[in-house]
């Protein structure tokens, strides 16, 4: 009885041992799970601010489209204005070179008129 009992207490510390063994190795899994939860929570963290910055860098891409939208259809209708107000000068140019040799004709006929006209009076001074 002494042998069978030495031999069962031998076996209970195996267990015993086996058994603290086992809760310690639990001890070590349970902190691994905690410390992983942790790295997960601060990773979907991480995940959900990138996102929110997404979010933002889109709508101010967005916002940034629709101004250079506005922009180029404000400088189109520039364009046309410009084109218009170019096809304007453009005309008055032509009508002020008209103008230029109407004045140059008349200045011609004006300057032939005064020397018919000195020629006249010279003539008429004579006689």
């Amino acid at each position: 009885l002494q042998k069978e009992l030495l031999k069962y207490k031998q076996e209970a510390r195996n267990l015993q041992g086996i058994k603290d063994a086992l809760q310690q190795r639990l001890i070590q899994q349970d902190a691994s799970v905690l410390q992983l939860k942790q790295e997960l929570l601060r990773a979907n963290m991480d995940k959900e601010e990138l996102h929110n910055q997404n979010v933002d860098l889109q709508r101010k891409v967005e916002e940034r489209n629709r101004l250079l939208a506005e922009y180029k259809k404000e400088l189109g209708q520039k364009d046309r204005h410009l084109q218009q107000h170019q096809t304007k000068l453009d005309e008055m140019l032509r009508q002020l070179s008209e103008a230029s040799y109407q004045q140059v004709d008349l200045e011609r006929e004006l300057e032939h008129k005064e020397a018919l006209l000195a020629h006249c009076m010279k003539r008429e001074a004579e006689e």
